[in-house]
């Protein structure tokens, strides 16, 4: 029998399409093998492999976002800043004693300038409890002690002090910017920011070089930098013959900000890396910038929070103020603030029909994610984890497991797994090697007060340095954990 060579392209095409759809379900099926596998088995594979040309452009989108903002946002002060602008430009309204507290409002409050909530009211009663999220907008950097200015060798210099865990010897030769307030004796406040700007003088500690510095090499790591070295030079004209840097430097202060050397006592000035953040590496799949941890959840948390329409439970981003020294002051996860801002609410919602176990059964129906970063396995260093319990950059959102009776149950944690999968957010475990590893975050903080905790975190290269290493594809996986988290619905 004779084919037509119309019949034969046909046929032809036929074939080739049984081919092509037989290989496409193959490949289907392969997937749904590898999703399976990594829910039921946790046999994962990176979370780069499974986006779509699509769904990596909108991860690098999301990256750019998250740059610009923490740019700006490098101590508690300046992020609560840049959260109002955010928050108001999404329609949220500042609390106020009049604000009506019904499903849909979108409401925000700042405690002294340091710490923001964002929240969604939601369908249920706040005495049903909330859906949290909470996460710390402080990271390890250099204060100014309260009398800073000093001269040393004719330069002018500041007197320092660290805030949170830091390697002393990562902040010498480093560009570093001065952020943060002067408070005035007639109640104004001055802001600061110096460095940040490419036409900005920046501040550095100097380090010896390599031709004077034999006697050193002998010394340990923790002798060679000690905490009293970290002293930027500030300055290097003298003002006259007789005077020092010093006077140079207390003229522009008066000049440029109208304070004294005693307006100094009541100032919060921090010193910062002063580089941007940056793509690291050629395919531009990570992020190197300063303050990741805990900058880089406390984004997410406040991106996610402003994407809510009309959730079932209340949900807030509690982004509070000094969890890398033990959650203390009154802007720390340790205050009362929180409980203060709940009770406020819940008798505004009631309309003036407070009662205490209306304000208890609102803790004890609430559920909360404690999120902050965790060092992730380094390459050149990857024998301090035990790899089995090890997070990996890219591989998704981290579940943390401490042990030792400071762990989520493990109905919490079924919880979490459940939602995490039907959302198709990718995820992994993180246990410290035992005895070895360690670091706190706000969740203990509210675990004592009757709530459900459950700690995340993302992870990262060069934790606690100038400038730490995320995975793009984990802070936006991150973002939607934490979308998924606040819409969910019972």
């Amino acid at each position: 029998m004779k084919i037509s060579v119309a019949n034969a392209d046909r046929i032809t095409k036929w074939m080739a399409a049984v081919v092509f759809n037989i290989a496409a379900l193959s490949i289907s099926a392969a997937s749904a093998q590898v999703a399976d596998d990594c829910v039921d088995l946790l046999q994962c594979e990176s979370s780069w492999l499974g986006l779509s040309e699509s769904e990596r452009d909108t991860v690098f989108a999301f990256a750019e976002d998250y740059k610009a903002f923490i740019h700006l946002a490098r101590t508690e002060l300046s992020f609560v800043s840049e959260a109002v602008a955010f928050a108001e430009a999404n329609d949220f309204e500042k609390l106020s004693a009049t604000t009506d507290i019904v499903p849909g409002k979108k409401i925000y409050e700042v405690n002294r300038d340091r710490t923001i909530s964002l929240l969604v009211i939601g369908e249920d009663a706040i005495q049903d409890g909330f859906h949290i999220i909470g996460s710390h907008i402080d990271s390890p950097r250099l204060d100014l002690k309260g009398r800073p200015l000093y001269e040393g060798s004719e330069f002018a210099l500041f007197q320092t002090n660290y805030h949170g865990g830091i390697k002393y010897h990562q902040w010498t030769n480093l560009p570093l910017a001065l952020l943060g307030r002067i408070d005035k004796k007639d109640g104004t406040s001055v802001q600061v920011s110096v460095g940040l700007d490419p036409s900005d003088p920046i501040f550095m500690i100097p380090e010896l070089s390599p031709h004077v510095d034999r006697s050193r090499n002998s010394k340990t790591l923790g002798d060679f930098i000690t905490p009293e070295d970290l002293d930027p030079i500030i300055g290097h004209i003298p003002d006259d013959e007789d005077g020092d840097g010093v006077d140079q430097v207390l003229a522009y202060l008066a000049a440029e900000y109208g304070v004294t050397r005693a307006d100094l006592v009541s100032a919060e000035l921090a010193l910062v890396p002063a580089g941007a953040p940056r793509d690291m590496g050629f395919d531009r799949g990570l992020i190197a910038a300063y303050g990741q941890d805990d900058r880089l959840a406390s984004y997410a948390a406040l991106r996610a929070v402003a994407k809510v329409e009309n959730p079932q439970k209340t949900t807030m981003a509690f982004l509070v103020d000094n969890e890398e020294v033990g959650n203390r002051n009154n802007t720390g996860a340790h205050s009362d603030y929180f409980a203060d801002l709940l009770s406020r609410l819940l008798y505004a919602q009631l309309e003036g029909d407070y009662r205490e176990p209306l304000f208890r059964s609102a803790l004890r129906q609430t559920k909360f994610i404690s999120i902050d970063v965790n060092p992730g396995i380094n390459p050149m260093n990857p024998g301090v984890w035990e790899s089995g319990n090890a997070p990996k950059l890219g591989y998704g959102v981290n579940l943390k497991l401490y042990g030792q009776g400071n762990t989520a149950n493990s109905e919490f944690i079924a919880w979490t797994r459940q939602l995490l999968d039907s959302n198709e957010v990718p995820w992994q475990t993180v246990t410290y090697k035992v005895g070895v590893g360690g670091g706190g975050t706000i969740g203990g903080e509210f675990s004592a007060q009757n709530i459900e905790v459950i700690d995340f975190g993302v992870p990262l290269l060069s934790i606690h340095t100038p400038y730490a290493v995320s995975s793009k594809v984990d802070v936006y996986s991150l973002y939607q954990a934490a979308l998924a988290f606040y819409s969910y619905s019972d």
